[in-house]
């Protein structure tokens, strides 16, 4: 049997690419600051231009002594309530600084069932050492359609005081047909971070 030898050189001796479009850009729409409060509401910007919008939580830090969360909850009232029903599902992946465990695990104490609470994105972050803190990036798709429920994904990673990397996956939807027009990022006591929103073209 004869060895077959491919020698297809199309792309070695291109000399021109064609454009790529539609691959989607972002697109900056605001900035929210925290800084020692409990919740930070994003309550414009979140209409139909886009299909789907990305929240970029840099350096959650909690202020008081406790360890807490970041969470989220939606709005279909212009952020008069954020009450909106909610299915997830999570699990985590997290490993000590001295290598004493490392886990992957579904998280049943962060998934909710048909509630109207608080996601938690984080799972908790430290306090006590001033490099503690946790960040996350949420895309909540499509939120301005009136026929679907509103997906969304997260993924967070913190910094506890075992000292622990932990790193969190949120998915589910928002059980809504309605349009959902603001978002509230709190936690349990006052917190620090910064909060950009985009829209994807």
């Amino acid at each position: 049997m004869s060895i077959v030898k491919l020698n297809n050189r199309a792309v070695k001796d291109a000399t021109a690419v064609g454009s790529i479009t539609g691959l989607g850009n972002l697109v900056f729409i605001s900035r929210s600051t925290a800084d020692g409060v409990t919740s930070a509401s994003i309550t414009s910007g979140i209409d139909s231009t886009y299909k789907e919008y990305i929240f970029v939580i840099n350096n959650f830090n909690p202020d008081t002594s406790a360890d807490y969360d970041l969470r989220v909850n939606f709005s279909i009232d212009g952020g008069s309530n954020y009450n909106v029903t909610k299915t997830t599902s999570a699990f985590r992946a997290y490993h000590f600084e001295n290598d004493s465990a490392a886990v992957l695990q579904y998280s049943s104490g962060e998934d909710l069932a048909q509630s109207t609470g608080n996601q938690t994105l984080t799972g908790n972050v430290g306090f006590a050492g001033g490099d503690e803190s946790g960040c996350a990036i949420m895309h909540l798709f499509d939120p301005s359609n009136t026929t679907f429920v509103k997906h969304f994904t997260s993924v967070a990673n913190r910094y506890s005081a075992d000292p622990v990397s932990g790193q969190v996956f949120i998915g589910g939807y928002a059980n809504t047909t309605s349009a959902i027009n603001a978002i509230q990022f709190n936690a349990a006591a006052a917190f620090d971070a910064t909060i950009d929103m985009y829209g994807v073209l």
